[in-house]
């Protein structure tokens, strides 16, 4: 897309300024290529330790758990000391100390990721309701995210559109990803937790990344089609 193309967005101070790149966009949808990393350390540890530990005996689901945390929280220390944004370290410090809490409780280590998977019921359920009540969740979450909160997406009704078979799109993927995980959760074989586990990472970023690019790719192209306004008269 040339410079003198780019999308139009409102500021607060009425005044009009070009959207981001795509790229930029992407990278502020998607946290950037280290809040993508940072938020899946704890969890990947988590799945490496307990496999080494169950597999082989060589220590216990506490030790799994304290490595996962004790990751999370030094990634959000670290984050701190140099006055960083800490929402994705704080994100997973959160995520990750309820699931292990939990875990801990029951020595289960399938448990962890029981709070992941009623958050996802939270977000099918979401999105669901938003459809149905005429108002997508999905062109919320674009317009605070990606164009300073702004109420076009309702007013422009192919934006409106778009975006409730967008979130129709996302409802149905993270209902999927949870249908998988719920079997898995309950399938009671020996290494039914570390399948799920490789799920929780599978089924995690790569197809959120792909719903994130699809969602700002469809309003971006709507956007660019608008015709320009008319310049007010002096």
């Amino acid at each position: 897309m040339q410079p003198g193309n780019e999308t139009k967005a409102e500021t607060a101070a009425g005044e009009e300024e070009p959207l981001p790149p795509f790229s930029v966009q992407m990278a502020q949808q998607l946290g950037g290529a280290r809040g993508l990393i940072e938020s899946s350390i704890p969890i990947t540890l988590f799945i490496v330790v307990n496999f080494l530990g169950g597999h082989y005996k060589w220590w216990s689901l506490r030790t799994s758990l304290i490595v996962a945390v004790g990751a999370a929280l030094a990634m959000a220390v670290y984050r701190l000391s140099r006055r960083e944004p800490t929402r994705h370290a704080l994100n997973g410090v959160f995520g990750i100390g309820i699931g292990a809490y939990i875990a801990w409780k029951s020595g289960d280590a399938k448990d962890v990721y029981l709070p992941g998977m009623l958050l996802t019921v939270g977000y099918v359920v979401g999105m669901v309701v938003s459809v149905l009540i005429g108002r997508p969740l999905v062109g919320w979450l674009w317009s605070v995210t990606l164009d300073g909160g702004t109420s076009r997406w309702y007013d422009n009704t192919r934006l409106r559109r778009a975006f409730i078979w967008l979130t129709v799109v996302w409802a149905v993927v993270y209902a999927l990803k949870l249908g998988v995980q719920v079997l898995l959760y309950r399938d009671s074989s020996a290494n039914s937790d570390d399948l799920l586990g490789i799920a929780r990472l599978a089924l995690g970023w790569p197809p959120y990344a792909l719903l994130a690019a699809l969602t700002v790719w469809q309003a971006r192209r709507i956007l660019r089609d608008e015709p320009a306004e008319p310049e007010p008269e002096v």
